[in-house]
C-alpha cells in the first residue's frame, strides 16, 4: 500500500539554521505517520496490523500495539492543539476504543491479566485519555467507558517486572483512578519504591538490577515520573518531585552528548527500533522545566534526531516505520517486537504537547556540544567516557560499566551492551559467527580453533577525568561460552551455556579524540597444554559502506611474537547500509605481560599520527604528538 505522499513546509533556516525543521515539520510528519496506517486498521478500528514478523505475544497483541502506540502520537498531536482535530483523528480511536474493549466482539484486546504485553499498551493508551480527556473521554457515551474501565481495571494488582514497566502499571491506575474505575494505592506506592531502586548516579538509571544503561533511561524511567507527577489526582511530595527534576537535569547534560552532528544517536542498547524515541527526555526537560538546556538546543537536538531518521528512509516510502533503523531490517529486532512496535517512536513526538508559542518552538536553534568543539566527559554509572569530535561530528562511548549483567556473570556478550565502544555512526554485527567469537571493540583470548572469549560479568574499576586525557578500566575473567541453542537471539541478555575459562584480563582506556589507546594485562593464570603463551585478539570499530569514519587498530608495543593484523569482512551484518568491516590485530602474551594498542575511528583515521607508550613496572604511560600525556596504574 502506497501512502499519500510526505508534504513538508518549506525549510525556515532563520528560526532553524541548522536542521530547518520547525514545529510545521514535526506537524505535517506526525499526520504524515497518522494516516499512512490507516489503512493496515481491521474493520473496527481496534486493531493496526502493520507489516512484519509476528511478536513471541501473538498476532493479536502485535495489532493491539499498532492501534496504541499510533494512539500515543495522536494523543499529542491533540492535546498540543487545545483538541483542534482537523483530520479527526480521536474519533478514529474512540471507534477503536469501543471495539477492542468489547468483550463480546470479534476485534477484543487481550486483556492485561492474560497477557503481559497487554499492561504495556494499556498505559499508552490511559496516558492519552488523561491528555486528551475534555475531547475524547468526556464525550464518550456511559457504556463505552464502563467497556474501557473493565478491560483497562485488570492491571489492578497484577504483577510487573521490577524494570521500566512499573510505570505502566501507574499511569493506568493514576487514569483509572481519575475516571472512577478501580485502583489501588499499593500498586502505585510499589511501582514508586521499584523506581526508587533503579536510581543511580548522576541522574541515571539502570532498567533493572543488571548493568542495563541503554535509552531506556529517557523514553521511560525519565519520562513517566514528571509526565506522571503534573497529570496525578494526587501527586507525590514535592521532595520527590525536585529529586526527579534534579535527575532529568543530570541526565539530559550527558543524554544531549549522545547525538552526533548528523542527528544520529549512539547506537547502543536494545529496542533501538523505537528510533526517535531518543528524543522524549528532551521533550520531558521542556516540558517541566528541568533542565539547564537552552529551548533552542533542546529543539536542535530533538529535531536533529527526527531529520536523522527522516532523511535516511525512516518513514518509508509507504509512510511506515518498518523494523529496523533507517531502513527495514528486521533482524535487529527483540523476540518482543512485532510489525506495531516501532511505533514506541511516538515518545519523540512528545514536544507537540507543547503549544506552538512555547520558547522551544520559538526560540532560535542553538548548536548540540559536538558542533561547539571536541567534547570529552566520564558518565560514573554507566561507566562510560563520551568523546566528541567536530571536525567528523562523532560521538563515541567507550563502555567500561554497561554489560546488561551483573559482575561476574559468565554469559556470552550481548553485542549491543558489552562492547568496549559504540558511536554514532557504527553498530556491532547483529547477524553472524562474530555473535558467539566476540570480533570488534573487544579484547579477547583465542583458541586452538579460533574461537574467542567473552567479558560479560566484569569488574569495572571505574572512569575518571582529572585532566586532558579521561581514562577507565574494567577487569573480567576471559571465558568461552558454547551457548545452548534456543528459539533467536534478542540481543539484550547474552546466552547462557557451558563454560570454559581463560585468564583474566585486565584492560584500561585512556582516550583523546578518536583515539583509545587500550592497554592490556593479560592475568598470571597458567595457559596450560604445553604452551607459555595465551594467544591475544584485539578488535576495532565495525565501519560499514563507504565514505564513513575509517577504523584503525594497531599495536602500539612490541613487536610481540605471533604479532598479525588484518581486516574482517563481515558482509552485511547489521542495520548501517553496506558490508561491515573491522580490522584486528593478534599477538601472543605470556602471562603477566602487558602490552597496548590504538584503536580509533574518526575522519583520516590511517594517516593521523600516532601516540606513544611506554610500559613500567605497574603502569602505563601514553604521550600523544602534541605532549598531552597520560598514566595509568595496572592493578595486576
Amino acid at each position: 500500500m502506497t501512502a499519500t505522499p510526505l508534504r513538508l513546509p518549506p525549510e525556515d533556516r532563520d528560526l532553524s539554521p541548522y536542521t530547518g525543521w520547525t514545529r510545521d515539520h514535526w506537524v505535517a510528519l506526525a499526520e504524515h505517520l497518522l494516516l499512512s496506517v490507516r489503512p493496515y486498521a481491521s474493520p473496527g478500528r481496534a486493531r493496526i496490523d502493520l507489516p512484519g514478523p509476528s511478536s513471541s505475544s501473538g498476532a493479536a497483541s502485535d495489532g493491539l500495539e499498532g492501534f496504541a502506540r499510533t494512539f500515543l502520537l495522536a494523543g499529542f498531536l491533540v492535546a498540543g492543539n487545545s483538541g483542534a482535530d482537523p483530520h479527526r483523528f480521536l474519533d478514529w480511536y474512540r471507534a477503536g476504543l469501543a471495539a477492542g474493549t468489547d468483550p463480546s466482539g470479534e476485534e477484543r484486546w487481550p486483556r492485561p491479566d492474560r497477557l503481559d504485553q497487554a499492561k504495556v499498551e494499556a498505559a499508552s493508551i490511559a496516558l492519552v485519555l488523561l491528555l486528551t480527556r475534555p475531547w475524547l473521554w468526556d464525550r464518550m457515551s456511559p457504556a463505552e467507558r464502563d467497556r474501557v474501565l473493565d478491560w483497562m481495571s485488570a492491571v489492578v494488582g497484577r504483577s510487573y517486572p521490577p524494570i521500566n514497566w512499573v510505570w505502566f502499571q501507574v499511569i493506568a491506575e493514576e487514569f483509572l483512578r481519575q475516571a472512577g474505575g478501580p485502583w489501588s494505592r499499593a500498586d502505585i506506592d510499589s511501582g514508586l519504591a521499584v523506581h526508587a531502586g533503579l536510581a543511580r548516579a548522576g541522574g541515571w538509571y539502570s532498567d533493572g538490577p543488571e548493568r542495563s544503561y541503554d535509552y531506556y533511561c529517557g523514553w521511560a524511567l525519565h519520562f513517566y515520573p514528571l509526565v506522571w507527577s503534573s497529570l496525578a489526582a494526587e501527586p507525590p511530595g514535592t521532595g520527590t518531585v525536585e529529586r526527579w527534576r534534579a535527575d532529568l537535569s543530570r541526565f539530559l547534560e550527558d543524554h544531549i552528548r549522545l547525538i552526533g552532528a548528523d542527528g544520529g544517536p549512539v547506537l547502543q542498547g536494545r529496542s533501538l527500533i523505537y528510533r526517535m524515541a531518543a528524543a522524549a527526555p528532551l521533550w520531558v526537560g521542556a516540558w517541566s522545566g528541568a533542565t539547564a538546556l537552552a529551548p533552542g538546543r533542546i529543539r536542535r537536538a530533538a529535531s536533529g534526531i527526527l531529520r536523522h531518521f527522516h532523511d535516511r528512509g525512516a518513514p518509508d516510502r509507504d509512510g511506515l516505520l518498518p523494523l529496523g533503523w533507517h531502513h527495514s531490517w528486521p533482524a535487529m529486532r527483540q523476540t518482543y517486537s512485532g510489525g506495531g512496535s516501532p511505533y514506541w517512536a511516538s515518545k519523540g513526538f512528545f514536544g507537540l504537547v507543547l503549544p506552538p508559542e512555547h520558547p522551544v518552538w520559538t526560540s532560535r536553534e542553538e548548536p548540540l556540544p559536538v558542533e561547539e568543539g571536541d567534547d570529552q566527559r566520564v558518565v560514573r554509572a554507566p561507566g562510560w567516557i563520551l568523546s566528541a569530535t567536530a571536525r567528523d561530528g562523532l560521538v563515541r562511548v567507550v563502555n567500561h560499566g554497561t554489560d546488561h549483567a551483573e559482575e561476574g556473570d559468565l554469559r556470552t556478550d550481548s553485542p549491543l551492551y558489552a562492547r568496549l565502544g559504540y558511536s554514532s555512526a557504527t553498530v556491532p554485527p547483529l547477524i553472524g559467527d562474530t555473535l558467539d567469537s566476540p570480533l570488534d571493540n573487544s579484547v579477547a583470548v583465542l583458541d586452538e580453533g579460533g574461537a574467542a572469549t567473552h567479558r560479560t560479568g566484569f569488574t569495572s574499576l571505574g572512569v575518571v577525568h582529572d585532566g586532558a586525557v579521561p581514562v577507565g578500566g574494567s577487569r573480567w575473567r576471559a571465558h568461552w561460552v558454547a551457548a545452548d541453542p534456543g528459539p533467536g537471539r534478542d540481543h539484550g541478555s547474552g546466552r547462557r551455556g557451558e563454560v570454559r575459562l581463560g585468564p583474566t584480563l585486565e584492560v584500561w582506556s585512556l582516550v583523546r579524540g578518536p583515539d583509545e589507546v587500550r592497554v592490556v594485562r593479560v592475568g598470571g593464570e597458567p595457559v596450560g597444554g604445553g604452551c607459555d603463551r595465551w594467544r591475544l585478539r584485539v578488535g576495532g570499530w565495525p565501519v560499514a559502506g563507504g565514505g564513513g569514519p575509517e577504523s584503525v587498530v594497531e599495536a602500539l608495543t612490541g613487536p610481540h611474537a605471533g604479532q598479525e593484523s588484518g581486516t574482517a569482512d563481515l558482509g552485511e551484518a547489521g542495520p548501517l547500509a553496506g558490508a561491515t568491516t573491522v580490522p584486528w590485530v593478534c599477538a601472543d602474551a605470556a602471562p603477566g605481560e602487558v602490552l597496548a594498542f590504538l584503536v580509533r575511528l574518526g575522519a583520516d583515521a590511517a594517516a593521523a599520527p600516532r601516540p606513544r607508550v611506554r610500559i613500567e613496572a605497574s603502569a602505563a604511560v601514553v604521550t600523544w604528538p602534541d605532549g598531552t600525556g597520560a598514566r595509568v596504574a595496572l592493578h595486576g
